[in-house]
């Protein structure tokens, strides 16, 4: 005969094995909570003397742009460091990707930032090979522009192996969305050898920040530019890893015509 456990006993298993399951939950609950307060620690008590690269001290208005590869930051620790009169003033933050990522640490930079008193701007990582008005969707359902905030951006860098004209297609139809949605003109950020190659000409008329490491005083390229990413490797407080670091081309009055309405 197949023997029986008792039903008090049966209740009194199950109740022990309910206990350890909460006791695991707990546990696991306590370290997500304790990882979230060690990270922000961490990104507050960052303190770099320098920023760790030249920056060109011939523009006024200095920033950086950050994705989920920096973390958790501390946004008013950022917007406190002061090196020689260098400080930075704006932020673009990583908002999303091709049709339908976003970066997972956008909402919260995207809060922070501004709490700190930081000019904000959001950027869009462009796929090649994927539909641009999918994309734009993506963005626009993902990203609510203010008054005081920058332009879109799209960041695109790789052609994805299409071919330019569609690559040149796709891009537009972004940006026409992106326009038409929050009736602002985005901004293009590439490198200055993507731009030359695939996007000279058609996009002449649009803001440009571009990306080059190569020289200490202006990017090498011909046509005007607005944002220059001049590092990839500098530092700055409130931000653990390295930090890319840009300059605005203007002064503050072309800085604010510039911003959102």
């Amino acid at each position: 005969m197949r023997y029986q456990m008792p039903a008090k006993a049966k209740k009194k298993r199950t109740a022990h094995y309910f206990k350890i399951i909460m006791a695991i939950l707990v546990a696991c609950a306590l370290a997500v909570v304790g990882f979230i307060w060690w990270q922000n620690s961490r990104s507050r008590f960052v303190n770099y003397k320098e920023f760790g690269i030249p920056v060109p001290a011939n523009y006024p208005i200095h920033g950086i742009d950050v994705s989920r590869y920096q973390q958790l930051i501390s946004w008013p620790t950022v917007k406190d460091m002061k090196v020689h009169e260098i400080q930075m003033g704006f932020a673009f933050i990583k908002a999303t990707e091709g049709t339908r990522n976003m970066d997972p640490f956008f909402k919260r930079n995207w809060k922070k930032a501004k709490e700190a008193g930081m000019i904000r701007g959001a950027y869009h990582f462009f796929i090649a090979r994927k539909d641009g008005k999918k994309q734009a969707e993506n963005f626009i359902k993902s990203v609510k522009l203010e008054t005081g905030d920058l332009p879109p951006v799209l960041d695109v860098e790789q052609t994805y192996g299409v071919p330019t004209d569609v690559l040149q297609r796709e891009v537009k139809a972004w940006l026409d969305a992106l326009e038409a949605h929050y009736n602002v003109r985005p901004i293009i950020y590439t490198n200055v050898d993507f731009y030359e190659h695939y996007l000279k000409g058609p996009f002449d008329a649009y803001p440009l920040w571009v990306a080059h490491y190569l020289q200490l005083h202006h990017p090498r390229i011909t046509r005007n530019w607005t944002f220059w990413q001049h590092s990839e490797m500098g530092h700055v407080n409130g931000i653990y890893s390295r930090v890319d670091f840009n300059v605005f081309n203007g002064d503050s009055v072309a800085f604010k015509s510039l911003l959102v309405p």
